[in-house]
């Protein structure tokens, strides 16, 4: 008897690795224009090695630039990642930067970054949560786009010229108004420090008038505020562009006002004159009346 085995070709079967769905932040990311879409992606990559040093204070290298001035390796390393991210995704755009000084693009490109790796680096130091990511783009001498970032909290700010503000949670994107009060008596004030003289005799007068006054060593964090209406107003005075540079836009954007003590609006102005008021504009006009006397 012949026994006829029928021959079959086993084809191996394919496994194929199922895509990971994209999370409800990546789609909102993915739906910013390209210039926020390069800075937050820039300012989430640094943020995650800055958590892992927040979390290690106590082995970070920290030297002293001035009097209460600090730098760490955090500040260095943040430094270089985001500047190696946003020059990758825009080869030909310069930078300002706190630590590195001013980089010119190669093309004499009139658009630039202005960075900030850690603004509030004490409160950083003194494992504090208030400190931030701060990133802007600027076109020759105006501020087209800005991103605050917070890697403890995970909260990012972000506005465009003409495209309002916004503050980006895990369930959505909420936009940015400055406060409605309209009485400086019921207002709180905050202020970058009693650091200088200057800053003293300014803060003692503006004390006096407004309900009460909050200071915590994080200009970016104290403009998101006044963006979000959480502060009435900000004032300042002894600082550098990349401090304010992305908080500036922010505010404008959440139908804020921002000027020097001379009622100067432009960022330039603003940075020469060392002076800042930033606020709704219905304290406005209080707020200069007081900073002018």
């Amino acid at each position: 008897m012949t026994v006829t085995i029928e021959k079959r070709t086993i084809t191996p079967r394919v496994h194929t690795k199922k895509a990971r769905p994209e999370t409800r932040e990546e789609k909102m990311i993915a739906a910013l224009s390209p210039n926020l879409n390069v800075m937050v992606q820039a300012v989430r990559k640094a943020g995650h090695s800055m958590i892992r040093d927040f979390g290690e204070i106590s082995s970070l290298q920290v030297s002293q630039k001035g009097p209460g001035d600090f730098v760490s390796n955090a500040d260095t390393f943040a430094e270089k990642k985001l500047i190696a991210c946003l020059k990758e995704a825009r080869p030909d755009f310069g930078f300002v930067s706190e630590e590195c000084g001013e980089l010119k693009s190669d093309n004499d490109s009139q658009m630039k970054w202005v960075i900030d790796p850690i603004d509030g680096t004490t409160n950083f130091l003194h494992a504090i949560p208030v400190f931030a990511i701060s990133v802007a783009l600027m076109d020759a001498d105006e501020v087209v786009a800005g991103v605050i970032y917070n890697p403890v909290t995970n909260e990012l700010y972000y506005a465009e010229k003409g495209k309002g503000a916004f503050l980006m949670t895990p369930t959505g994107n909420r936009r940015l108004r400055v406060s409605g009060r309209t009485q400086l008596a019921y207002a709180l004030v905050g202020s970058n420090a009693f650091s200088n003289q200057k800053s003293r005799q300014t803060m003692t007068k503006v004390a006096e008038k407004v309900a009460s006054t909050r200071f915590n060593g994080c200009a970016a964090l104290s403009l998101t505020a006044v963006a979000a209406g959480q502060l009435d107003a900000y004032i300042a005075r002894q600082f550098k562009i990349w401090d304010l540079a992305a908080g500036y836009l922010l505010i404008k954007e959440a139908g804020g006002f921002v000027s020097d003590f001379n009622g100067n609006r432009d960022l330039l102005m603003i940075v020469k004159s060392q002076s800042l008021v930033a606020s709704s504009m219905s304290l406005r006009d209080s707020l200069m009346k007081i900073l002018e006397e």
